[in-house]
């Protein structure tokens, strides 16, 4: 499975602490054993998938796309505090 990421999926992972980029790992790690696994989005996010997971006690949402049966792009991680919003930019 070839894992892509975009420019600001980047930025994102730069900005979180070391014991959370396990965390994220871990969870790129699930996407690629299962690409379902996340939630399908509708409407303006038709396409997209978003992975939830917890880090302590914060939930973080990760956007996806399949672009092709061997290949998963990832578009961003965060909170949900306007993540839905900045997807869609």
């Amino acid at each position: 499975m070839l894992i892509l990421t975009t420019p600001t999926f980047d930025r994102a992972r730069k900005k979180f602490p070391k014991n959370q980029t396990i965390a994220l790992d871990k969870a790129v790690r699930a996407i690629a054993k299962n690409p379902q696994t996340g939630e399908t989005k509708k409407g303006d996010l038709k396409g997209v998938y978003v992975y939830k997971f917890k880090v302590l006690d914060k939930e973080y949402l990760l956007a996806y796309l399949i672009p092709t049966k061997s290949e998963i792009k990832l578009l961003t991680v965060g909170t949900h505090e306007n993540f839905y919003r900045d997807i869609k930019k």
